[in-house]
């Protein structure tokens, strides 16, 4: 299967602006692309890339004064195989864990694990341990959160999200998260592509993606809270602790967002009717 990726972002800047940008497909599906997703800009300006303390590709600019384009197309090969679901894994002990797992066990900015522990253990002391314990945790959280664009907010932490108890995506990956960290798995973000793809319409307005990795048996596998099935054609574009290692942009300086476009859509195979 190839999928045709990208995205349009146009930014209105009062001055010059430094910005990081976190919008390149990750380095683990480099033998998966077919047609690179090269960040052009209009107008055309230095782009200088980098690799963060988390290995994700990102790039820095200084947007210049008025509007700027940031843009992308690209062709990836994907399987066609949903998310894979792998009942037996269990979970490691937490002195058995390697050491740069450690990092997702701890809080950090979107994932209060001190407010939630309490909770978590009431909730969780007694689920199955492994793969059943984080999938109790996504039924729940896709249970507890109601999905609505008008729900989202930039600021809005796990906790806020378990109170409120609605939001996007990040918000149910954040709360997912934060509860599987409570419970001793090592739990970090992840940002990428997801489109449609075998899933029946009527089809919601096009974003970028929020879902998780659990740690579990000496592997990292993905999890869902929000959609809470496997999904099909899903492109990854960057891990860390929780969204706020994985911005698309932070800018350093005022800015405002004129225009915002993400796609992914299935190409047909050549010499199909």
């Amino acid at each position: 299967m190839k999928i045709a990726i990208g995205y349009e972002l146009i930014y209105d800047c009062p001055q010059l602006t430094p910005m990081l940008l976190t919008l390149s497909v990750h380095f683990t599906r480099a033998s998966d692309i077919i047609a690179p997703d090269y960040l052009i800009t209009n107008p055309v300006i230095p782009i200088r890339p980098y690799r963060d303390s988390f290995g994700n590709w990102c790039s820095r600019i200084v947007a210049p004064r008025g509007r700027l384009t940031l843009s992308a197309q690209g062709v990836v090969r994907d399987t066609g195989v949903p998310d894979r679901s792998i009942s037996q894994a269990r979970q490691t002990p937490v002195e058995q864990l390697p050491d740069d797992t450690l990092v997702y066990l701890l809080g950090s900015r979107y994932c209060e694990t001190d407010r939630l522990s309490e909770i978590a253990w009431q909730l969780f002391e007694n689920a199955p341990t492994g793969w059943a314990h984080v999938q109790a945790i996504c039924d729940y959280v896709n249970r507890h959160i109601e999905f609505g664009y008008q729900h989202a907010r930039f600021t809005k932490t796990a906790w806020e999200a378990f109170q409120e108890r609605t939001g996007v995506c990040r918000d149910y990956a954040h709360l997912a998260i934060t509860l599987c960290r409570c419970m001793n798995i090592p739990a970090r973000y992840c940002t990428g592509y997801l489109g449609d793809i075998g899933m029946p319409p009527p089809y919601g307005p096009m974003d970028f993606a929020g879902w998780f990795e659990a740690y579990l048996d000496g592997n990292w596998y993905t999890f869902d809270a929000r959609n809470n099935i496997p999904r099909i054609g899903r492109i990854l574009i960057a891990r860390g602790r929780d969204a706020a290692d994985v911005p698309i942009s932070c800018s350093f300086g005022p800015n405002t967002l004129i225009s915002f476009k993400v796609f992914t859509d299935q190409l047909a195979d050549a010499g199909s009717a």
